[in-house]
């Protein structure tokens, strides 16, 4: 210990004979005696002021110019320095008893040292009476000796009464909380007094005597204590109490909790669970969430209280228990009278002991109830945590109802795009189908994907499968308008390639009209149906020949029927609306029972996963022949999209081909000659006795004597005539010309044009397709009832 440090820990005062300037006089105030301390202060050595009398360096009287400092008899006066300044100092006089020579004692000391000592004489005090930190002094014994009276409130006895204690009998129940230490009182304080190291900050949770039904927390600090010589005479003990000040950090704390994992997730029910989970054990023993059931449902619920009492229970947690797993939610009817019911009524909350409602709020409209419970025993809730229930649960408010405008959004969006996609594909001769279509993750929910399966003439069917860019409401509208152009397009039995082209032109015309011109800023279209891609193959049962062309998109997968798995090198074209190159087709024969895959990017491409990768599982899944149709789209998601979900929308659709063979159709070639129609219906007639169709012998040889007719009148030879037995009886003539017939109603001067109304009267359907050799005209009958 240093000499200042010494200094500073002499406790003793200044005016202490043992360390003042003292000067001993006798009864003619002559100086008789002078101590080495005196000499310090005042300059004069003892041969120099000895026989001299008081007034030599001490002026009679108070002269100091501040308020005196007085305390038994004790006054400040102005002494004088050997050197001839002068020194402000407090002295005192002690009158000796006996008739010896020596009358008093005089005792100075600087006024400074003087007042230095009186304020830690003042901070003694406070530190013992006034001080909110509890001090404490325990011996070796680690026997409590000394407390102020902060220590003896907490006791809430005198401190006679418990003088001797250990820490531990004063609190058997409590415990340290700062890890890394010893855990208890007795085990700290040995520490202390064994090794010298000091502890500070260590949190001691705690019951006090005083306040048994309250746990506490203290910062507490443990200190050494040693006597002048260094030896060990105890340790002290300060302690803090922190109870309110951590209280408020868990309340933070919560609030920070909640605001993590409150609205993470944009479904009603699952933020409903949140808050309970939040609010269990640390601020509630139980927490229900009860909302209206418009909530549930995505709609804005009443705004008067009555109108929300169609409550259901949502969530509730408890110690040792989940969020509500019961079935999902159910209905919960309060009393009247109950603070539940005084809520809704009300619309703010309500406080009843260790029951705490608080409604949840947005705007206008109460969204349900937020009911906080403590268990038998527990503390009520102060205004502290009523203001932090209530901040929780506005919080809450504010997630569940954005969470429930995302539910209505997004049931509209699937509503939509289920009506846009096909919800079920109609039977063909052409081919079996299966089919599976996964929107993009549960955030978003609604993608642009989409697939189709169009029913052409003569049992030809059209196979599709499109992506448009981006995700929501926005793309599943742009994915509605092609699939609806692609269908109208497919309707006119365009080529692949034709189509195609058609449905680029309308895109890129869309995209002018919104835009003002043919790009938007920074070069590329804005509008997300540019950049869309689409495949479009058209595969027809008679003839075994698929036709196909993509814009963008990826090839189909083909496999033979011994399970050989290929990719067709199919010619790519630019995506739709970007214009510059043309589309090209190409055209595969495929034997029956050929599969064929058409899909979506999502399926085969991951953030994660190559897609070759992607193309190689999907053939390897594709090359099971003994498998189903849905067996393979299920193992096809399974290998794939383990996780169900995906960042992209994927569509999947499998056709595997069939053949109408020659007993189904009926097919002759003609020359374009005046003979030619009643060489057609003969042949017509012969075929529809075959088949055992008679009763449409009359009207299909109406359909093909006229259809003849004019094709050797306007087209050119030969005439290709075929009948399909199919769901229907399906009548084509085909020949070399390019001229569409059209409908027309004829005047009483015309001498002919009634024979194609005539015809479209006798079918259910009738149309044109046009082909690189000239035209068809087909014709579609329903069967009779018998058939």
């Amino acid at each position: 210990m240093t000499a200042g440090n010494r200094e500073q820990a002499d406790f003793r005062g200044p005016l202490d004979v043992t360390r003042a300037a003292t000067a001993v006089i006798d009864a003619h105030d002559t100086v008789i005696g002078w101590s080495p301390a005196a000499e310090r202060l005042l300059g004069y050595a003892p041969g120099e002021i000895v026989g001299r009398p008081v007034a030599t360096f001490l002026a009679p009287g108070a002269t100091s110019s501040g308020p005196p400092l007085r305390f038994q008899g004790n006054e400040i006066r102005v002494a004088r320095h050997r050197d001839g300044h002068d020194v402000v100092v407090a002295t005192g006089v002690c009158t000796l008893p006996g008739a010896g020579p020596a009358v008093r004692v005089l005792v100075a000391a600087e006024l400074t040292a003087l007042r230095q000592w009186e304020a830690r004489l003042a901070l003694l005090h406070g530190l013992a009476t006034q001080s909110p930190v509890g001090l404490g002094i325990y011996d070796t014994d680690l026997r409590l000796t000394w407390c102020n009276t902060a220590y003896e409130r907490e006791i809430g006895r005198p401190f006679d009464e418990f003088r001797g204690l250990r820490a531990d009998e004063l609190y058997s129940d409590g415990k340290f909380v700062t890890r890394g230490h010893p855990p208890t009182l007795d085990a700290v304080m040995r520490h202390v007094l064994d090794t010298g190291e000091p502890f500070l900050d260590l949190h001691f949770q705690g019951r006090p005597p005083s306040d048994p039904d309250t746990e506490h927390l203290w910062s507490c600090a443990y200190y050494r204590l040693q006597d002048a010589d260094g030896r060990v005479i105890g340790v002290c003990e300060d302690a803090f109490d922190i109870s309110d000040r951590y209280k408020a950090q868990r309340r933070l704390a919560l609030l920070v909790e909640a605001g993590r994992q409150v609205g993470g997730a944009l479904d009603v029910q699952v933020t409903a669970e949140k808050i309970t989970e939040v609010a269990v054990p640390e601020f509630a023993a139980e927490v229900t969430v009860d909302l209206a059931q418009a909530v549930l449902d995505g709609e804005v619920p009443a705004t008067s209280g009555a109108a929300a009492a169609s409550l259901v229970r949502v969530a509730r947690c408890c110690p040792g228990e989940r969020a509500h797993e019961s079935g999902g939610p159910s209905p919960v009817r309060y009393p009247p009278g109950s603070p539940q019911d005084r809520s809704l009524s009300s619309g703010g909350l309500v406080l009843d002991e260790s029951e705490l409602v608080v409604p949840l709020r947005a705007g206008n409209s109460v969204l349900g109830l937020v009911t906080f419970l403590r268990g038998t025993g527990g503390a009520a809730f102060d205004s502290g945590e009523v203001a932090l229930a209530d901040e929780l649960v506005a919080r809450t408010a504010v997630s569940i109802d954005n969470a429930r405008r995302f539910t209505r959004e997004r049931t509209a969006s699937l509503a939509l795009q289920r009506q846009l996609l096909p919800q079920q594909l109609p039977e063909q001769s052409a081919v079996d189908l299966a089919h599976r279509y996964l929107p993009t993750d549960d955030v978003t929910g609604v993608g642009g994907d989409w697939f189709d399966v169009i029913p052409l003439s003569g049992t030809r069917v059209g196979l599709v499968v499109g992506d448009v860019v981006g995700h929501g409401l926005q793309a599943a509208a742009t994915m509605g308008r092609l699939r609806t152009t692609v269908r109208a397009f497919a309707q006119l039995d365009m080529d692949p390639v034709e189509l195609l082209a058609r449905l680029d032109d309308l895109v890129a015309q869309s995209a002018e009209e919104q835009w003002g011109g043919p790009l938007a800023a920074g070069g590329a279209y804005a509008d997300v149906t540019t950049g869309a891609t689409c495949l479009y193959a058209v595969y027809d049962p008679v003839s075994r020949r698929c036709v196909m062309a993509r814009a963008g998109h990826l090839p189909p997968a083909v496999v033979d029927p011994d399970g050989r798995v290929s990719f067709p090198e199919l010619p790519a074209g630019p995506p739709l609306g970007l214009g510059g190159l043309p589309f090209e087709s190409m055209e595969i024969e495929l034997p029956v029972g050929s599969l064929l895959a058409l899909f979506t990017d999502g399926l085969v491409e991951a953030r994660d996963r190559d897609i070759d990768h992607g193309l190689d599982t999907l053939g390897r899944v594709l090359g099971d022949r003994d498998a189903s149709l849905e067996e393979l789209c299920d193992r096809a998601v399974a290998e794939l999209l383990p996780s169900g979900s995906t960042a992209d929308d994927t569509a999947l659709l499998l056709v595997r081909t069939r053949e109408l063979d020659a007993s189904r159709v009926g097919e002759w070639e003609l020359p374009a000659d005046p003979v030619a129609p009643g060489r057609a219906r003969e042949l017509a007639t012969r075929q529809l006795h075959a088949w055992g169709l008679e009763e449409l012998s009359f009207a299909t040889e109406l359909v093909v004597s006229e259809l003849v007719t004019n094709a050797v009148r306007y087209g050119g030879g030969p005439i290709q005539v075929r009948l399909i037995r199919d769901r229907t009886l399906l009548c084509e003539v085909a020949d070399t010309g390019h001229t569409s017939p059209h409908l027309r109603h004829s005047t009483e001067e015309d001498e002919g044009g009634r024979g194609l109304l005539i015809v479209a009267q006798l079918v259910q359907r009738w149309g044109t397709r046009y082909t690189h050799s000239g035209k068809t005209i087909w014709t579609e009958q329903t069967f009779p009832a018998s058939n």
